[in-house]
């Protein structure tokens, strides 16, 4: 008797295989102790012959006084297991920005850090900024600070956002560090898939951008613009509404299809079903891409997308588009 096969068997959508591809994938990648020291080195890589020099030579210094403080090994408080069983219950980050209780010890590291700062950039008015802002009161920096981490743009200082983001990339990065060395081993992991798969599964922020990681046969993680995680997100789908349809790549210059080499390391992915883009990065395509500088360095393809009615998902908080709807309160709340 020939045998007979079942027809039964269900077909995989092409969405849906990618997503079991992506179950055998490490699903986060935590940020390691060179994470902005990486940062200050592409940088100033990028800062050479380009039109936004200056400003990409001072974020890497910044980068740099933020690599001399995490390397202080500065300890933080993390959450207990009862809170990671709670976040792992209810499928929600375990460190949200917006509502994380930041410890004073938070505007301590950020003094610290912008003194550290001020005295390796030369007499000029970043220097001047970074000593002001050290200077300012409790109130003036965790008013500020919320701001940022909430996205809104009501009397915010723009002059200043870079400067305590880079503290609360610090406080953050440690957070999830320290937090992941405590609950090693534990009943439940601290940082895994949540509800939401557009945001970070550590803090709940939305991506700066998206890469193509090296070794990962080519999957795409998004790189978190707070604490540096990186967690999988299934390829060709919008990171804003998680539509497969309606995807495209924009790129600065017209890429030559016979010539890989010449392919762009950055791309814009455009979702036509929403109107937003995040950018995509190939670090195939250049070894040395960081997820934060790169965005930084190619505004220009911000520019050129949003010409098209697109607009921006990812969040950069060492360059916030937009102007604020209020000034700041003179003296910087002191």
């Amino acid at each position: 008797m020939t045998p007979t096969t079942s027809n039964s068997q269900k077909l995989l959508s092409p969405e849906e295989i990618a997503v079991r591809a992506g179950e055998q994938l490490t699903f986060v990648h935590m940020p390691d102790a060179g994470v902005f020291a990486a940062r200050a080195l592409r940088l100033r890589e990028l800062a050479a012959g380009h039109a936004m020099r200056d400003f990409l030579l001072f974020v890497a210094e910044l980068a740099d006084a933020q690599h001399r403080a995490l390397k202080a090994g500065v300890r933080v408080p993390v959450p207990s297991a009862e809170q990671v069983h709670a976040a792992a219950r209810d499928g929600v980050p375990l460190l949200p920005a917006e509502t994380w209780v930041r410890e004073p010890l938070w505007r301590d590291s950020l003094r610290a850090l912008l003194r550290d700062l001020a005295g390796h950039l030369p007499e000029g008015p970043a220097r001047a900024a970074a000593g002001h802002l050290a200077d300012a009161t409790d109130e003036h920096l965790d008013t500020q600070a919320g701001r940022l981490l909430t996205g809104v743009m009501l009397g915010l200082d723009l002059a200043a956002a870079p400067l305590i983001a880079a503290g609360l990339q610090l406080h953050w990065v440690r957070l999830v560090q320290q937090t992941a060395v405590a609950h090693t081993g534990g009943a439940v992991a601290p940082f895994g898939r949540i509800d939401d798969p557009t945001v970070c599964p550590c803090c709940g922020s939305r991506p700066v951008a998206s890469l193509e990681r090296l070794g990962a046969e080519g999957a795409r993680y998004l790189a978190c613009g707070l604490c540096a995680m990186q967690w999988h997100y299934v390829r060709i789908k919008c990171t804003h509404c998680q539509s497969t349809k309606g995807i495209s790549l924009q790129n600065l210059v017209a890429a030559d299809a016979s010539a890989p080499e010449a392919q762009p390391a950055v791309q814009a992915e455009c979702c036509s079903e929403c109107g937003h883009y995040l950018k995509l990065m190939h670090p195939a395509r250049d070894n040395g891409l960081e997820p934060v500088a790169d965005d930084l360095a190619t505004l220009t393809l911000d520019l050129l997308v949003s010409e098209d009615g697109q607009q921006r998902h990812g969040v950069n908080l060492l360059l916030l588009f937009g102007e604020p709807d209020e000034a700041p309160p003179p003296g910087g709340g002191h």
